[in-house]
């Protein structure tokens, strides 16, 4: 989605969308008038079109215009934007947040154990975390809810890592949260963090996590094992 696109959808436009996954554009494609969207919006048929077309623009949305309407149907980004908006509401009105994610380990390729390794990364995890890293990370393909879900991570409070550079390079800044990971049979390991690099849609169906152990050993997890991941604010 560009800038631009995004700087033109704001609070009517998620109103719009609220209004057409009401109406079943979750599910597929709905037929829609700008006259019927216009009663329910209690605005003018231009407004109605005008935010479809803002919609459209930033690819949440997707139409067909008919003779006697358009056919409607919200992407799978409109259904991030919807679950962002929720997941804020949550927070509001549930006291203890978090986000639940499901997927299954992965072989990763080896870079977390690199990057976490490095000093400028260390002295933060330490400071920070409260733990020195095992040497690389745990990954987990996303199922495709899950996928969905994550933009709920954002509405969460993010342990920040700094971006620093030495002689060769500059590496990045990062956002870590906690997360407790519960596996199949019932084992739990809480004191983790997933760890992601701080850009948005960075690999959104990959999900890293680092512990002061390694988490394949403690839990006796292998590659296509299923987990739950539960991100949220630790006290």
């Amino acid at each position: 989605m560009s800038t631009t696109a995004e700087s033109a959808v704001g609070h009517d436009e998620l109103a719009v969308l609220k209004l057409l996954a009401l109406e079943g554009g979750l599910a597929g494609d709905v037929k829609i008038s700008c006259s019927h969207l216009a009663d329910r919006l209690d605005a003018s048929n231009q407004t109605a079109s005008r935010r479809l077309q803002r919609l459209e623009s930033a690819a949440l949305l997707e139409r067909d215009t008919v003779s006697d309407g358009q056919w409607v149907a919200i992407t799978d980004d409109g259904e991030r934007a919807l679950h962002a908006e929720y997941e804020d509401y949550r927070r509001i009105f549930e006291a203890d947040s978090e986000v639940e994610l499901q997927g299954t380990v992965t072989s990763g390729m080896g870079e977390g154990r690199h990057y976490i390794s490095l000093s400028g990364y260390q002295r933060q995890f330490e400071d920070r975390l409260g733990y020195e890293p095992f040497p690389g990370t745990l990954n987990v393909d996303l199922r495709a809810e899950s996928v969905r879900r994550r933009s709920a991570v954002s509405s969460l409070d993010p342990v920040p890592i700094d971006g620093w550079e030495d002689d060769d390079r500059t590496y990045g800044p990062a956002v870590c949260y906690a997360a407790t990971i519960e596996t199949a049979d019932g084992q739990t390991y809480e004191n983790a963090h997933t760890i992601a690099p701080e850009r948005t849609h960075h690999d959104e169906d990959q999900l890293e996590i680092i512990a002061p152990e390694k988490l394949r050993d403690e839990l006796e997890l292998a590659d296509d094992d299923h987990v739950t991941i539960s991100v949220g604010d630790r006290e």
